[in-house]
């Protein structure tokens, strides 16, 4: 895919937002449990973040904020220049924000072939009740074609492999030419070459002058792509680090991190983690 293959979708570059998301000393209570405290993040246009989190960092807490599910006990949020309790969010806030998740995955409608779920990203509703302008249908199609979804987009979503299934949710969400996109652990359940196959296709999307901003979720440090140069670890509900992906992918910090000792070892811009002997 040439870094020219979404231009013609005709998306500017984010208007006139310098500051994607903003959060300040931002706390949030569950039943009566602290599950995020003090997170301070702040994203600027055109980065790329990968949050990094244990299983139980609070990480999926934190994404259910940034898309308006859940609102700060304490602290200030502004995502896309609405800051929540003075701008209208919801679904205007939402249509702006792509997000592929195993709960998204959960809700579409198995029946529907690859093509249809790519426009219904067009309407941000699941399943397709309203009839697409051809614009959006020559749109859907080379998502699809831009994905490498194009081969199987009239089969139905039943009949995927889960690596088919994540490009088609992926393709989706670039329908509505969002100004952040989420991908919350998208290579779960994959095999080696699925996985591979599918962040080569991540990486392409973040590599176009038109990119949306693209927060990167996942607990597999092998999985920081190039593209990503920010990183931001999340421990028990908790900012343990955020930086430049380089000076948070080392020894040092990860083995704090990690509470072990482990080394960092980098092959063609990517890292992977070994516990030390």
């Amino acid at each position: 895919m040439s870094d020219n293959d979404f231009n013609q979708y005709g998306r500017g570059l984010l208007g006139g937002i310098s500051v994607v998301l903003d959060l300040r000393n931002v706390s949030l209570i569950r039943e009566g449990n602290w599950i995020l405290k003090n997170i301070d993040w702040k994203i600027e246009k055109g980065e790329h973040w990968v949050l990094l989190g244990l299983n139980g960092a609070g990480k999926t807490a934190l994404l259910h904020m940034l898309y308006a599910f859940y609102f700060p006990t304490k602290g200030k949020v502004t995502v896309l220049n609405r800051e929540f309790g003075k701008d209208p969010l919801g679904e205007k806030l939402r249509q702006k924000i792509g997000l592929v998740s195993s709960t998204l995955q959960n809700r579409i409608y198995d029946s529907d072939s690859a093509y249809q779920i790519v426009l219904s990203g067009g309407f941000a509703s699941i399943g397709l009740y309203e009839t697409p302008t051809d614009e959006m249908r020559a749109k859907a199609k080379q998502l699809l074609r831009d994905l490498g979804c194009f081969e199987y987009a009239d089969r139905s979503y039943r009949t995927l492999s889960q690596g088919e299934r994540q490009r088609v949710l992926i393709a989706r969400s670039l329908m509505a030419d969002p100004e952040l996109l989420i991908l919350d652990e998208p290579t779960n359940g994959l095999d080696f070459l699925a996985r591979e196959r599918l962040l080569e296709s991540i990486e392409q999307v973040t590599l176009s002058p038109t990119a949306p901003t693209v927060i990167y979720v996942t607990h597999h440090v092998e999985e920081i792509l190039p593209c990503f140069k920010k990183t931001l670890l999340l421990k028990e509900g908790e900012v343990f680090a955020a930086d430049d992906t380089t000076k948070i992918i080392t020894n040092q910090v990860l083995s704090d991190f990690f509470g072990l000792p482990v080394d960092v070892r980098w092959y063609t811009e990517r890292p992977s983690l070994v516990k030390q002997r």
